[in-house]
């Protein structure tokens, strides 16, 4: 597992994420089980929110990694969702990671995100949270998920630390932000810019974009791996696997690992084999031919 500089935090980190979303029904022997493959396999940083299984897969995570140095993992967590609304006030924000803390069982968080934009967001009372967190040290570094170019910068003018993340729906059936720069110009529904030129801008501003449920499509509608419903792609990505001696989804993710943006794709898995064959594809990289050759496997038409 190769590391990769985290936007401008400063921190090193795995080029591919250990997304927990999921663990929240499984008992502390299989949550230890996990952690200890991610990371024999190298891969130490964790993905997290408040809201996954309700809290309880960080208060179930927090027991599993009660014995390990706490300065041997990343942990990653996100705020912002409340039941029917989005929030980003101060106490909030402030209270959230406290929440989190605690059912984490640390004293810091490596990266917070904000969850999903919340139109009544003041940037202002973002940049207090942020400078309360960051100065009683129970947060390091910031980012933001699911934000368009604007939003980031109306959020950055108030804050005094830089967004090092955004954290976006992104992977082979669910593509588009990179559509719309293929199709520039053009009349058809691929052309549409529908998020700002996320992509571009946060290439610019050295944000790291961290794609989430990658072997998706749709919006959680399902796995598109040995999905008779897409039996071209599956084709495609079997017949190029075999030539590097991987699975499908290795090569779904060494897809995005391919785009030049040093993206961080976040796991969604709880099983260990399936874990492993993700994070298999930093150790491979596909040639420019074979990922156009796979989008276009996805449906995808060039102009």
């Amino acid at each position: 597992m190769y590391n990769i500089s985290l936007g401008k935090s400063g921190l090193k980190v795995p080029t591919i994420a250990v997304g927990c979303m999921r663990i929240s029904n499984m008992n502390e022997k299989r949550v230890s089980e996990f952690i200890d493959t991610s990371l024999q396999l190298g891969a130490n940083f964790f993905d997290h929110a408040d809201i996954y299984g309700g809290g309880k897969s960080e208060e179930v995570f927090g027991k599993a990694i009660s014995n390990l140095k706490r300065e041997n993992i990343f942990i990653q967590t996100k705020c912002g969702i409340r039941n029917g609304r989005y929030d980003f006030t101060y106490d909030h924000i402030v209270s959230s990671v406290d929440g989190s803390l605690k059912r984490l069982r640390t004293d810091y968080i490596d990266v917070l995100l904000l969850h999903r934009p919340d139109t009544l967001m003041e940037p202002e009372e973002v940049a207090r949270a942020f400078s309360y967190l960051k100065t009683t040290g129970k947060v390091r570094h910031f980012g933001v998920s699911n934000h368009n170019p604007y939003q980031i910068q109306l959020l950055q003018k108030a804050l005094d630390t830089p967004l090092c993340v955004n954290q976006l729906q992104f992977g082979i059936m669910h593509t588009p932000m990179i559509d719309s720069g293929i199709n520039v110009n053009l009349c058809n529904d691929a052309s549409i810019n529908r998020d700002g030129g996320v992509l571009d801008f946060c290439r610019l501003e050295n944000i790291t974009i961290q794609p989430w449920s990658p072997m998706q499509y749709g919006f959680f509608e399902g796995c598109f791996i040995d999905n008779g419903r897409f039996p071209e792609l599956n084709d495609v990505l079997e017949k190029i696997g075999n030539k590097y001696g991987v699975f499908k989804t290795t090569m779904a993710i060494a897809w995005i690992l391919r785009h030049p943006a040093k993206m961080q794709p976040v796991t969604g898995t709880t099983n260990i084999v399936r874990l492993a064959d993700c994070l298999k594809a930093s150790e491979i990289s596909i040639t420019h031919e074979e990922w156009y050759e796979i989008y276009r496997a996805a449906g995808n038409k060039l102009p």
